[in-house]
């Protein structure tokens, strides 16, 4: 396996890396929480702002420093570990997009969007907490290179997917015309691009090199 032959050479830098990548994940998901809850009125837009642009800066810095790790680690170890080499340069970008997504959820709410006052606002809030745990959940079996997992993870993922298509589908057709369908459909689409990149992070435990981050096309 990929992984096992990554962790049979440079094992501290490896360390290091996935130190990293754990702690962007955990940004990620304050960042979302954070965003959610301003997009629920539990908290101000403006009094999470900063934090969750500061959170999101946080993670950006961390993936330069894993890609200035891996490019370290692949001129001491040759070209042996190319293919770990790419798949975490490959995933670090997945996990910083959750990040901006994030922010692009908070935008909604210093728009002006309270989803406390939609007629669904339970199902957002079972939303909000079903893709918080889904964050964890994704970075944990990525890190552990548990496959079980991360099929889990896969199919609860495709199913979210499914689900805001549908909602999206609903609301462009007029089908669903309760208020703030355009904050709807736009928040259906930034939560759907967090769960793809999600995908794309645990695909690169159970899919080959080549097969790698394509969640976040369409089917």
């Amino acid at each position: 396996m990929i992984f096992d032959l990554f962790r049979n050479r440079g094992g501290e830098s490896l360390d290091r890396v996935a130190t990293k990548i754990e702690a962007m994940l955990r940004n990620d998901r304050h960042a979302f929480d954070l965003a959610m809850a301003a997009l629920m009125a539990e908290k101000p837009a403006a009094e999470v702002n900063d934090e969750v642009r500061a959170t999101d800066q946080a993670v950006n810095r961390l993936e330069r420093e894993i890609r200035r790790e891996l490019l370290v680690h692949t001129s001491v170890y040759g070209a042996f570990d190319t293919p770990a080499v790419l798949v975490h340069m490959s995933i670090v970008k997945d996990v910083e997009r959750v990040g901006d997504y994030a922010k692009n959820l908070l935008d909604l709410a210093r728009d002006g969007s309270n989803f406390s006052e939609v007629d669904d606002a339970v199902g957002w809030g079972r939303l909000a907490t079903e893709i918080s745990a889904l964050i964890s959940d994704a970075g944990e079996a990525f890190l552990a290179h548990d496959r079980d997992r991360s099929l889990d993870v896969r199919s609860r993922g495709e199913i979210l997917l499914r689900s805001f298509d549908e909602q999206v589908t609903a609301l462009v057709s007029g089908q669903d015309r309760a208020p703030q369908g355009i904050a709807r459909a736009l928040a259906y689409r930034y939560l759907k691009r967090i769960v793809a990149h999600l995908m794309n992070l645990v695909s690169a435990v159970i899919m080959p090199l080549d097969q790698l981050d394509h969640f976040d096309e369409d089917p």
